[in-house]
């Protein structure tokens, strides 16, 4: 007689991140938990609200200033992004590439199969020269072996996206982009600079309240993933510039005293009113704060963008022999 064997349980990829990050003290969600399709069509919308600056104005800088950057990136480049989302703003760098070389691979590089969809209908047949080849990737934490693609590379990191990370898990991070290259490639970093805080503000606390859905949008993918119980009308959107870390703070605030099952981790959660989970920082920089980055991730700053208010930087690097 053959013994009966239950059924593995499957729970979802989400899993660990949504218990680990319930369980601490104070309670945690990772910003990539945002980026799931809805996620991503949301952050789509904010990119064009008036009170969101980082989109329109890195775009500027592109616009204004893309031949001088592919120039000092190099010669016969292959483009990878990391983060790519819908790949809008690269276009403009293409385009430039695509001026000076015969043929041109871009490797977009996202968690988002949909952003990356998008990317690759939107390029695809742009230029006759252009090959789009995505990977789907986490890149935070498992980054391809860069060094393994064709030519040398320029990799983007723009939108900013640097910001989101702790100052020493920045250092970590682009000391493993750096070890994943070969000598003499290159990187674009896109730096949100410390600015007026009331800039600040409105930028994450919108007049539409899209900021606020794109923020409970990840309780909303813990109900749609991982069996959560969440209702979201008892959840508050909260986002504050703090001075003394140089970050804008996301969190979403419990407004009464709640218990939420999610069913994969078959574990209920206790909320206290007022409680908060901490979903994302976004830090600001200065031109020392970035240059003390780059030293400390093993990389060469070559040179900088800047637009005319001041309020964003586009900054190449370069991986030393």
């Amino acid at each position: 007689m053959t013994a009966y064997k239950a059924p593995a349980v499957v729970l979802s990829p989400i899993a660990d991140e949504v218990l680990q990050g319930l369980s601490a003290t104070p309670k945690k969600l990772p910003p990539k938990l945002f980026y799931d399709a809805e996620g991503s069509r949301l952050f789509e919308q904010i990119t064009e609200l008036p009170e969101y600056y980082p989109t329109r104005t890195e775009r500027a800088i592109f616009e204004q200033y893309a031949p001088e950057i592919v120039a000092q990136a190099g010669n016969n480049l292959t483009l990878v992004e990391l983060g790519a989302g819908s790949a809008s703003k690269t276009r403009i760098l293409i385009e430039a590439l695509a001026r000076r070389q015969l043929r041109l691979s871009f490797y977009p590089i996202d968690v988002s199969v949909a952003a990356l969809k998008d990317a690759v209908i939107g390029l695809n047949g742009h230029l006759r020269h252009l090959r789009v080849r995505p990977i789907v990737a986490d890149y935070s934490h498992h980054l391809p072996q860069l060094s393994a693609l064709p030519g040398r590379k320029l990799v983007l990191f723009i939108g900013s996206t640097i910001g989101n990370f702790e100052p020493n898990e920045a250092v970590q991070f682009l000391t493993h982009v750096r070890a994943s290259l070969e000598p003499g490639d290159a990187l674009l970093v896109g730096f949100d600079l410390v600015k007026n805080a009331g800039v600040l503000h409105a930028a994450y606390n919108d007049a539409q309240g899209i900021t606020g859905q794109f923020n409970k949008n990840v309780l909303a993918r813990i109900n749609r993933e991982a069996g959560g119980h969440f209702d979201l009308n008892t959840f508050e959107h909260v986002s504050f510039w703090s001075p003394a870390q140089s970050r804008i703070e996301m969190h979403l605030e419990s407004k009464v005293e709640q218990d939420v099952l999610i069913d994969d981790l078959s574990k209920v959660f206790h909320f206290d009113a007022g409680e908060r989970i901490h979903t994302e920082n976004s830090y600001k920089f200065t031109s020392g704060s970035i240059g003390n980055l780059l030293r400390e991730s093993g990389l060469r700053l070559e040179r900088c963008w800047r637009d005319k208010d001041d309020w964003f930087a586009a900054v190449l690097a370069r991986v030393g022999s």
